[in-house]
């Protein structure tokens, strides 16, 4: 049987999978082959997986192979993802846009996509609202508001997540769990027969887990964080992990333009000019000192 690994603690693997037919599915307790420690792979939520069952009754199987993987991020340690939702607040507390910067440059090192969705808009005032949608308009991403409260643009949010599988994550506080919670649909998932040991909750510590939220859509529930660092990363490369620079790129006079301080930058004077955001270009610069100043081992 196919599935996927939606939770994994302690060497025990969650595994939902759905029989044709079968609205809601199930999740299997499993353990993984030793074949795979031996090949140093290590399963990942996320995984797509083949499975052998075990006992059906007691919802119980083992991992048998791990089916080709489209990608594998770092942090959060998952598998096939498809794009990421990250949340913060309008307000209470306010956004913190230089630790979003790092969040969308990881995101972005890694290949994937972002949805920007900034929540309690029912508290926060429209000038707010086009204040932080004029700094991230141009920065690739999908920019959303909404009230998880009030259940303002939750319909929009659920759209953006149809048929995807999307990490989710944003600092303490800003109200991530209110708004998966809003946004998961009736589908209720079996969770079968959970071990003894992970019962006592010696082993729930910090992990990630998908949520099945419908037809071929997960999410992707992270521990909450409150600080990143940046990948390994040249500062000169920088610039490219910034779209709203790209216009730019070959009109500043020097090759090779970094857009700090050198004379007759081009993206110095978009910023000056207004036509790209000054808190995005200043979030830019002190990322940029950060690479420089970085020890090299």
């Amino acid at each position: 049987m196919q599935g996927k690994i939606v939770k994994g603690i302690a060497g025990f693997y969650y595994v939902y999978a759905k029989e044709d037919g079968d609205r809601e599915g199930n999740v299997y307790e499993c353990k993984a082959k030793g074949i795979f420690r031996k090949d140093n792979i290590k399963p990942l939520v996320g995984d797509d997986v083949e499975m052998d069952v075990i006992d059906e009754e007691k919802k119980l199987g083992n991992i048998i192979d791990i089916l080709p993987r489209k990608n594998a991020l770092i942090r959060p340690a998952v598998a096939n993802i498809d794009q990421a939702l990250v949340i913060f607040a309008m307000t209470k507390p306010e956004p913190n846009l230089n630790l979003l910067d790092r969040f969308l440059l990881m995101m972005q090192q890694q290949g994937r996509g972002c949805i920007i969705c900034f929540n309690k808009m029912d508290i926060a005032s429209k000038e707010e609202q086009d204040r932080l949608l004029s700094v991230y308009e141009k920065s690739g991403c999908k920019v959303l508001f909404v009230s998880a409260r009030e259940k303002q643009d939750m319909d929009k949010l659920r759209e953006l997540l149809r048929g995807k599988t999307t990490t989710v994550a944003g600092p303490s506080g800003v109200g991530k769990s209110s708004i998966i919670n809003e946004i998961q649909s009736e589908i209720k998932m079996e969770t079968g027969s959970i071990s003894e040991k992970i019962a006592r909750g010696k082993h729930t510590t910090r992990h990630s887990e998908l949520i099945a939220m419908g037809e071929d859509t997960y999410i992707c529930d992270t521990p909450g964080f409150s600080s990143l660092g940046i990948f390994e990363l040249e500062k000169e490369e920088l610039k490219f992990y910034y779209p709203e620079f790209e216009e730019y790129e070959n009109t500043c006079r020097f090759g090779g333009c970094v857009h700090v301080n050198e004379p007759d930058c081009k993206v110095q004077e978009a910023v000056e000019k207004g036509e790209i955001s000054r808190e995005r270009y200043e979030n830019y610069k002190l990322l940029y000192e950060e690479l420089k100043q970085r020890k090299k081992y």
